[in-house]
């Protein structure tokens, strides 16, 4: 073995170890904190890409996309088997934590489930509560028929200036250094070059009808309207999608060759096709006056249920943009998750925020299923958990045991909060005489 791919073995020993570090806590942590309550806001899990084979994705590659088990945008088989799993592993951490017991039958207001409007949402919260509590009947709490979203969970700006717009494109073009939005082209470069290959564009219908046979770098467009979601034009909108449904056939394909169009793909190269769905979200829903004002809503729900009175356990279901969005603006610091080929907000990844009795901390980290769990559909126990990474806040210091003191929380809550009626608005012309 030489020197290069010792160094990158003891790196991956060092990252699994401490994956697997992070799932556990010190056998005395129990004595010294009491679980009171924990809130959840999750990712759905293993969908059907957004969009079918007749659209504009269905044209990029010269092959079919995967047969997905489910309708365009709804939660596959696997996506529900998954969430199953993870809700089994709620359960049993739960138990031992000494929040619930097993077989828990809530009483009224100790439990919320509460999912967007759509499809993949609603049934994501349904699986996991059936793994959860499995004999409840939990009711799924969701506002509209789906498929219809929520604006608590609608990572849409609610408030747009011109003031704001500047702001908020200044905060978007540093994303991409010195050369603005083109640099979030450029530093993309690799990952373009990988999609490309691994999608075979050259030979694409897109390309035979448009020539279109690259990413380009140079053809960037942010739009911020109110009542809207961020939105793009550009070749990093197209290839996000390709990005994204890359990711949904590798989790759901088992021949990894398959899975790549007939390429076979190292673990790097389908992290760099994951990053280019990591780098659109950031652009769209992470800069912080941005992240401030999508997240809004969602922000206020998740603080008046850290605050209920009698609540044990609240699940709220959303998207990857809703994680993303609510860390930005809690300015949570950047993380590079381990063992995934996600590294923000990977597919059925939950924010999980625990409320410690007696001294009054809390605790912030993200739970997720492995790449390696999601595709070999692995049973999840305290014996062999998903990963589990703690997140920290800037500019509030932890203590030894890795917790933070629960009024700084709920400030750093509160100030999220106001921070949206601080947006920059537009000067007014003073009124004619």
């Amino acid at each position: 073995m030489n020197l290069k791919k010792l160094a990158a073995a003891i790196c991956l020993s060092l990252v699994t170890l401490s994956s697997a570090v992070q799932a556990e806590r010190p056998a005395a942590f129990q004595e010294d904190y009491q679980l009171k309550e924990m809130v959840v806001l999750s990712r759905h899990n293993i969908r059907s890409p957004l969009s079918g084979n007749g659209s504009a994705l269905g044209n990029l590659p010269p092959h079919t996309w995967f047969k997905w088990t489910s309708g365009p945008s709804e939660l596959s088989l696997r996506g529900g088997q998954l969430e199953t799993m993870m809700g089994q592993y709620f359960r049993q951490r739960l138990v031992q934590d000494g929040l619930i017991t097993e077989n828990y039958l809530p009483k009224e207001g100790e439990v919320r489930f509460y999912a967007n409007s759509m499809q993949r949402t609603i049934a994501t919260a349904q699986y996991f509560s059936s793994g959860m509590l499995p004999v409840a009947n939990v009711t799924i709490e969701h506002k509209y028929a789906p498929s219809k979203m929520d604006p608590v969970f609608n990572p849409q700006l609610t408030f747009v200036s011109d003031a704001f717009r500047q702001q908020a494109m200044k905060e978007i073009n540093a994303m991409g250094g010195t050369k603005g939005l083109q640099g979030i082209n450029d530093k993309l470069a690799t990952e373009y070059r990988v999609l490309e290959k691994t999608l075979d564009l050259k030979d694409s219908p897109l390309a035979k009808k448009d020539g279109f046979t690259r990413f380009r770098h140079d053809d960037l467009q942010i739009m911020l309207e109110v009542n809207k979601e961020p939105a793009m034009k550009g070749s990093l909108k197209l290839a996000n999608s390709a990005s994204d449904a890359f990711i949904l056939q590798y989790y759901e394909e088992m021949d990894t060759t398959k899975a790549g169009f007939g390429h076979k793909l190292s673990q790097q190269e389908w992290e760099q096709i994951a990053k280019v769905k990591d780098v659109y979200g950031d652009v769209l829903f992470t800069a912080p006056s941005v992240a401030v004002n999508v997240a809004h809503p969602l922000l206020a729900e998740m603080n008046k249920e850290l605050n209920t009175p009698g609540r044990k356990f609240t699940f709220l279901c959303g998207h990857d943009s809703n994680i993303a969005s609510v860390l930005a603006a809690l300015d949570v610091e950047e993380y590079d998750l381990p063992n995934s080929i996600e590294k923000k907000t990977p597919i059925g990844s939950k924010l999980v925020i625990e409320k410690f009795a007696g001294k009054d901390y809390a605790a912030f980290s993200l739970v997720y299923q492995s790449t390696d769990q999601l595709r070999d559909r692995t049973a999840l126990t305290m014996d062999n958990p998903p990963e589990v990474f703690p997140l920290k806040l800037k500019g509030l210091q932890a203590n030894k045991d890795g917790l933070y003191r629960l009024q700084d929380v709920q400030a750093r809550f509160q100030q999220a909060i106001d921070a949206y009626n601080n947006l920059p608005q537009d000067k007014t012309e003073p009124k004619a005489a």
